[in-house]
């Protein structure tokens, strides 16, 4: 359903990573979200009071509140597709974060809320009436939900959209809670056994698990994370596939939402190369990484010696002594520098936060086998953290 009306409502609708096709498919999934909560809602209301199940009602009442959740996650998208403007220059991108998290923080209070009550069932149980109106509507609702997954995890994936895959994580863990709630209905009306509170209990877990991992999904943008590693892996492919460029380090990447990535990066160029040139490929790799990834970028040339045999060897030399104390150390920004008398080596070392070698150790390591080794050279060193 959700791809025959993207065919006619959206143009390009298969440009997935274009802004306004990205904004239309969220307004068109939460549109769709809400009809479908609604219906699942009243139907589930009208089968929990003919049963009186609280287990049913509760279900019928986190379906209102996933309705909510799909009116938010609509305003989310339409208002993280305005322009930029003075007051946000980098554009209103990361509300589409803050409607996730606004979802998953309801999730959170129904699961909470389902629980208080399911705990006053277990304590003070009544029978389940039993109908087949019943079943009916809890098969026709884990049937909705699965599909409700289905469609907001394959468009969520195609558009990147951290909020639409919460809302798909919510969908799951609704049929999953809503199947729950119909064993207990067919255990209680064959056996007796009164466990309509305890599956209560069980389905606002499911769904208090749901909520929390919504949240961490959009938090973490929020906060700030590492770009992804298919993403790093293309920056490096496309810096690095101009040999006027040696090598790069130091990217930051920083996200504003969904098609609004800013980056800058460290790319190393030969010392004596001409300027001129190595500026135009570096607006020429600036241009790529707009076009291909579709992200804003700055970058600054470190100038490094190439064909310096004796830098070369003493860079290695660095290299492999810092292997030697965690395989994720590295250097950059390598530089001798020949003063009278004695040798000065300037470098970054890039230590990731899994290294467990204090700062200050790693310098001191690093000078002692200098001092023991190579006496007369100095170390100027600077330690940058890194993911």
């Amino acid at each position: 359903m959700i791809n025959l009306i993207a065919k006619h409502w959206i143009v390009n609708y298969k440009e997935y990573q274009d802004r306004v096709v990205r904004q239309k498919y969220g307004i068109l999934c939460g549109i769709v979200g809400i009809c479908l909560n609604i219906c699942l809602f009243a139907w589930k209301l009208l089968a929990g009071w003919l049963s009186q199940s609280i287990a049913i009602t509760a279900d019928a009442f986190n379906n209102l509140s996933d309705a909510g959740s799909s009116l938010i996650l609509l305003f989310g998208f339409r208002l993280a597709g305005q322009k930029p403007d003075s007051e946000h220059p980098f554009g209103h991108g990361r509300l589409e974060y803050v409607a996730g998290l606004i979802v998953s923080m309801i999730i959170i209070l129904m699961a909470v809320e389902l629980m208080r009550t399911s705990a006053g069932k277990i304590l003070h149980p009544e029978e389940v009436s039993w109908h087949v109106w019943t079943l009916v509507v809890l098969i026709v609702s884990i049937l909705v939900k699965m599909y409700m997954f289905l469609y907001n995890r394959t468009i969520g994936n195609k558009i990147a959209s951290a909020a639409m895959r919460a809302t798909a994580l919510d969908s799951i863990s609704d049929a999953v809670a809503t199947f729950v709630v119909l064993l207990s209905t067919i255990i209680s009306h064959f056996t007796g056994l009164q466990i309509d509170g305890c599956c209560g209990l069980l389905v606002g877990l499911f769904i208090l698990y749901a909520g929390i991992s919504a949240a961490k999904d959009t938090i973490n943008p929020l906060l700030g994370q590492p770009a992804e590693e298919c993403f790093v892996e293309k920056v490096h492919e496309i810096v690095l596939s101009h040999k006027e460029i040696l090598g790069m380090h130091d990217l930051v990447v920083h996200n504003y939402g969904p098609g609004r990535i800013m980056l800058s990066l460290h790319a190393e160029v030969p010392v004596d190369g001409s300027l001129a040139e190595l500026h135009e490929v570096v607006d020429e790799v600036e241009h790529q990484l707009s076009d291909q990834l579709g992200c804003s970028a700055v970058i600054h040339m470190d100038p490094i010696w190439a064909s310096d045999e004796e830098s070369l060897t003493m860079k290695k030399e660095m290299e492999e002594d810092l292997k030697l104390m965690d395989p994720g150390l590295s250097l950059h920004d390598f530089r001798m520098v020949r003063c009278t008398g004695h040798i000065r080596l300037f470098f970054d070392i890039q230590e990731p936060y899994s290294c467990r070698i204090d700062e200050k150790e790693l310098i001191e390591r690093l000078q002692r086998h200098v001092k023991e080794n190579h006496p007369g050279v100095e170390l100027v060193i600077c330690v940058d953290r890194t993911a």
